[in-house]
C-alpha cells in the first residue's frame, strides 16, 4: 500500500533541516567571518561538535519520517487496518478459532461460587445449582452483576427442562434467603437441555447448557449382536399372587406297591430302582410252596370236574333212553356243579395271588409282574432272600405326572383356594410349569398350623423329580393396569429401580416407581410412559455399556 504525501509542515521542516543556514544559531556571514579569522584552539572544537550534533539530529529526524507512516497521532489503528488488508485471511482463521472456543465455553458453562453453572452475558450472570442435601433435588439460582452477588429479587427468571422423549418441563422460582428457589423437584436422572430465560432491569437474557446423565449410545445393529431385545411399555394383566415354598411327590394315585401275596424265596431279579418298566413285565421270580398247594388244589378240582361231566353225560344218556332212573341223572347233575365250583375257586385263588392258572410248568414258580406302566421307584428285594406275603418288595410309579403339596398359613387359606392358578417353580434351575389348585385340606396340622395345598403338574419331560424344593405362586386376583413393562427388563442402577429407554440411537435409564408384579410383568406407576420403548430381554448389557462410559451424577 503507498504511503499518503505528507503533510505541508513536515516537507518545510525537511527543507530547513536540509539547510545548514536553519540548522546553526548564528548568521552564516558570521559562522564565516568566524572561521577564517584565527581562534582559539577550544573554540574551533566547540564549533565542530555543534555542526556535528545539528546534523545527526537532522539526519536522525529524515530517517523517521521516511519509515513511520503519516498520521493524525492514531497510528497504532491505522496500522492495525493495514495488517488487516495485508492478511485477510489469517484474521478470518482467527475470528474461527475464536468461534469455536466461544461455543465450547458455551456448552460446557464455568463453575459458579456455589458449585453450579455459571451462566453470563456481559455484566450479568446467573448461576444455576441442584441442591439435593437431606430432601428432594431442587434448582436454586443465584444471580451477580460485574462478577458480585446481585439481590436474586431484582430478577425474574423461569427454567425449561428439555429431556428425551418427554414434554418440555417449566419451572418457576421464588426469592428464598439469597437465591431463587424452583417450584418443583428435578426428578433423576439428571440428564437434559436446560434453557434459561432472565429478565433483569429491563433486559432479557437469554442463556442454555446441556448434560447427559445415565445415557448410552448404541445403534440398532450393535442392540442387535448383543441379543438385545425391545419392547413398547404398555397396559398389562398383573395378578396378585401369594408365594409359597413346595415339593414335589409321588401322585399317589399313580403309584403301586407291587406285594408277593405269599411268602417265598427269590429265584431272580429282573429289575432294578429308575428301571422304566411296562404294565405286566416280570419284575421278579419266587419259589413258594404254598403257590404249589393252590396249584395243586386247582388241579384236583379240575379232575374231579372232568369226572363229574362224564359221570352226568353218561348218566342223562341212559335217562333219555330210559334205561336209568331220572333221580340218578339228577345226583349226577349236582355232583358235576359242585365240581365246577371247587375248580373255579381255585382258579380265582390263583388269580388273586397274580398267577395266571396253567402258565407255569413248575408248580412251585410265582412271578412278580409290575402293574402299571411307569418306573421303579424302590426296590426292597434280591435273590436267595426270603419274603413274607404282606411285605412291599417293589414301588412302580407313572411320573407323567406329579404332585406339588405346599403348606399354607392360615391368613392365606382366603386367597388359595381349589381351582386357582397356580405357577410352579424350581429352586435348582430354571424351569416353570403351570397348573390349578386341585386339593387344599381341610384340617390344619396341630403342631404346624398349617394346611396343605396340591398342585397336580404334568412331567412328561421327567424334570420334575420326587422331593425336588419348589416354589409355588398362586394367582390370587387379577388386575389391568395401564402401564406395565417386562420384569426381566428391570436393572439396579445406584438406588434406583430401571429400565432403559429407547430414543433415537440413545439408550437413557428411567428410574421407575414400580407396583404389582406377577413375576412376568411389573406395574410402573412413574417413570415411563405407554408407548415408550424400552429394552425388554438383556437388558444388562446396557448397564454394563454405562458402566463402561463412566456415568457420573452431574449437577
Amino acid at each position: 500500500m503507498p504511503i499518503a504525501p505528507a503533510p505541508n509542515w513536515i516537507a518545510s521542516w525537511e527543507a530547513e533541516m536540509r539547510n545548514p543556514r536553519q540548522l546553526l544559531p548564528l548568521p552564516v556571514e558570521v559562522l564565516e567571518t568566524s572561521m577564517n579569522e584565527p581562534k582559539p584552539k577550544k573554540q574551533m572544537l566547540a564549533i565542530v561538535a555543534v555542526l556535528a550534533v545539528g546534523f545527526l539530529l537532522g539526519a536522525a529526524i529524515l530517517t523517521t519520517e521516511k519509515t513511520a507512516p503519516a498520521g493524525d497521532g492514531h497510528g497504532g489503528h491505522q496500522e492495525a487496518a493495514h495488517e488487516d488488508e495485508k492478511g485477510g485471511q489469517h484474521a478470518d482463521e482467527h475470528d474461527e478459532e475464536d468461534g469455536e472456543a466461544h461455543d465450547e465455553a458455551r456448552a460446557e458453562p464455568a463453575k459458579g461460587p456455589h458449585g453450579g453453572k455459571l451462566l453470563s452475558d456481559g455484566r450479568y450472570a446467573v448461576e444455576v445449582t441442584i441442591f439435593e442435601t437431606g430432601g428432594e433435588p431442587q434448582f436454586r439460582l443465584y444471580t451477580y452483576l460485574d462478577g458480585k452477588p446481585l439481590d436474586v429479587g431484582q430478577s425474574q427468571i423461569e427454567l425449561t427442562l428439555e429431556r428425551l422423549g418427554q414434554p418440555a418441563q417449566l419451572f418457576t422460582f421464588a426469592k428464598e434467603k439469597d437465591y431463587l428457589k424452583g417450584d418443583a423437584v428435578v426428578v433423576e436422572p439428571h440428564s437434559f437441555a436446560v434453557k434459561v430465560q432472565a429478565v433483569h432491569d429491563g433486559k432479557t437474557y437469554r442463556f442454555g447448557y446441556e448434560q447427559a446423565e445415565a445415557r448410552v449410545a448404541m445403534t440398532d445393529a450393535q442392540l442387535q449382536g448383543a441379543g438385545v431385545e425391545l419392547a413398547e411399555a404398555g397396559p398389562a394383566t398383573i395378578g396378585t399372587t401369594v408365594k409359597l415354598l413346595g415339593e414335589v411327590r409321588y401322585n399317589s394315585d399313580r403309584t403301586v406297591q407291587v406285594v408277593p401275596r405269599l411268602a417265598g424265596l427269590v429265584e431272580s431279579v429282573a429289575a432294578n430302582a429308575g428301571d422304566r418298566v411296562r404294565k405286566g413285565q416280570v419284575l421278579a421270580v419266587l419259589s413258594s410252596q404254598a403257590l404249589a398247594d393252590q396249584r395243586t388244589e386247582l388241579l384236583a378240582a379240575q379232575r374231579r370236574l372232568a369226572l363229574a361231566r362224564t359221570t352226568y353225560e353218561r348218566e342223562k344218556t341212559l335217562w333219555e333212553e330210559k334205561i336209568s332212573p331220572e333221580q340218578d341223572m339228577l345226583q349226577a347233575r349236582a355232583a358235576m356243579q359242585e365240581a365246577e365250583i371247587d375248580a373255579q375257586s381255585a382258579r380265582q385263588k390263583l388269580t388273586a395271588l397274580g398267577s395266571v392258572p396253567g402258565s407255569d410248568a413248575t408248580l412251585t414258580r410265582y412271578e412278580l409282574r409290575a402293574p402299571i406302566d411307569g418306573v421303579v421307584t424302590d426296590k426292597r428285594i434280591s435273590v436267595g432272600e426270603a419274603v413274607r406275603e404282606d411285605v412291599s418288595v417293589f414301588t412302580v410309579s407313572d411320573l407323567s405326572s406329579v404332585w406339588v403339596e405346599a403348606p399354607i398359613s392360615a391368613q392365606d387359606l382366603a386367597a388359595v383356594t381349589v381351582g386357582r392358578k397356580a405357577r410352579v417353580s424350581a429352586n435348582a434351575f430354571d424351569t416353570t410349569a403351570e397348573g390349578r389348585i386341585a386339593y387344599v385340606s381341610a384340617l390344619i396340622g396341630e403342631q404346624t398350623r398349617t394346611a396343605t395345598a396340591r398342585i397336580v403338574v404334568n412331567n412328561d419331560k421327567g424334570l420334575w423329580r420326587p422331593g425336588l424344593p419348589v416354589t409355588v405362586e398362586v394367582l390370587a386376583d387379577e388386575t389391568r393396569v395401564p402401564v406395565a413393562v417386562a420384569a426381566e427388563a428391570i436393572q439396579d442402577l445406584r438406588d434406583w429401580k430401571v429400565v432403559f429407554g429407547r430414543y433415537d440411537d440413545a439408550l437413557e435409564a428411567r428410574p421407575l416407581e414400580l407396583g404389582r408384579s406377577d413375576g412376568r410383568h411389573v406395574e410402573v406407576l412413574s417413570g415411563l410412559r405407554a408407548g415408550e420403548r424400552y429394552a425388554a430381554k438383556n437388558s444388562f448389557v446396557i448397564k454394563a455399556e454405562l458402566g463402561k462410559a463412566g456415568a457420573s451424577h452431574d449437577h
